[in-house]
């Protein structure tokens, strides 16, 4: 009965030392996919910086200004347009929104405002 209950317990021992190998193998793989997950991660980051810089480069608003002047020639006005209701496209035979209230139509234009004064500094 002794050697049935000697052989269980070696058994049992290794079985458990089985088991410990797997679980430290898959943690020794878990983390070696975090480590590349990690660096994955950084190049990614790093990337964004680039395309950040790049963003503000192209978005800034004297570039902006630059294009819109020189290719599209468009002036540094603002402009207004009403238009009348009936003159907006529908779909099939609706009837016209408001109740037929009629809107007149306005043009308007207004000056770029003139560019502020330097702020002068004392002397003393």
């Amino acid at each position: 009965m002794v050697r049935i209950l000697n052989f269980f317990c070696v058994a049992l021992m290794g079985f458990s030392i089985l088991a410990l190998y797997h679980v430290s193998e898959k943690t020794r793989v878990a983390h070696m996919e975090l480590n590349q997950v990690k660096s994955q991660i950084a190049k990614e980051r790093g990337a964004i910086g680039v395309l950040e810089t790049e963003w503000q480069h192209v978005a800034s608003p004297d570039r902006i200004q630059q294009l819109a002047s020189s290719r599209l020639g468009m002036a540094d006005s603002a402009s207004v347009q009403l238009s009348s209701f009936d003159q907006i496209p529908r779909r099939g035979g609706e009837p016209a929104p408001l109740n037929n209230s009629p809107v007149h139509n306005a043009s308007a234009q207004l000056p770029a405002a003139p560019p502020a004064p330097a702020p002068t500094v004392p002397n003393m």
